[in-house]
């Protein structure tokens, strides 16, 4: 096996009494989609957020280059003012990375026809769209998706799967969290399920029912 690009080893994590990560250990490879299913409330979030920074852990270990990490965590925020191009050309001129090219990158998560459109009018699906061209768009090598497939259709469903399939034949590692056992079984190489802060590996196809 490879150097994992992910790697976390024995985490915890409590707020107060209530334990949220307990005792959490994944390896996650370059270039494979890997999967967490699980209820709201399992600690699928609190994990990503531990993974990403924004949270210490009380023990344990996580080892990810931050620099290289695509996210989105909950629905991502946008200027709703703004056309959903403009938003990406005002966050590339946030940071000293190079970057897509705007157009390439809209056009690549489909929404070539949207990029004049104010965000306000997007759908929530639209902006989960805009949201995954914000997290590749400087060429990230790692991306963190809470619930990708949130507010979509089932054609954008479809879509949105053939995009993270053609971003990992690309090399790009994947962690994604979704309640749809469905997505998990067609796109992820691994599979774990949270369960009251618990992570247990499970076959893909395998159902915990």
């Amino acid at each position: 096996m490879s150097k994992p690009v992910i790697s976390i080893e024995n985490v915890v994590k409590s707020f107060g009494t209530a334990v949220v990560l307990d005792d959490v250990t994944l390896a996650v490879e370059k270039g494979k989609i890997c999967g967490i299913i699980g209820r709201n409330g399992s600690g699928k979030t609190v994990l990503f957020k531990c993974i990403c920074g924004l949270l210490n852990i009380d023990s344990g270990k996580i080892q990810a280059d931050r620099t290289q990490l695509g996210v989105i965590i909950e629905e991502p925020g946008f200027l709703r003012q703004y056309s959903g191009k403009r938003n990406l050309q005002l966050l590339a001129g946030l940071s000293d990375k190079p970057h897509m090219d705007i157009t390439e990158v809209m056009t690549l998560v489909g929404l070539k026809d949207a990029m004049s459109k104010k965000v306000g009018k997007y759908s929530m699906g639209m902006r989960q769209r805009l949201g995954i061209a914000q997290a590749i768009m400087e060429y990230q090598q790692i991306l963190i998706l809470d619930e990708p497939m949130n507010g979509l259709d089932n054609q954008g469903v479809k879509e949105m799967r053939e995009l993270l399939m053609q971003l990992k034949e690309k090399g790009i590692t994947i962690l994604l969290a979704s309640h749809n056992r469905e997505d998990i079984e067609v796109l992820c190489d691994q599979v774990y399920e949270m369960d009251a802060g618990k992570l247990s590996p499970r076959s893909v196809g395998e159902s915990s029912h």
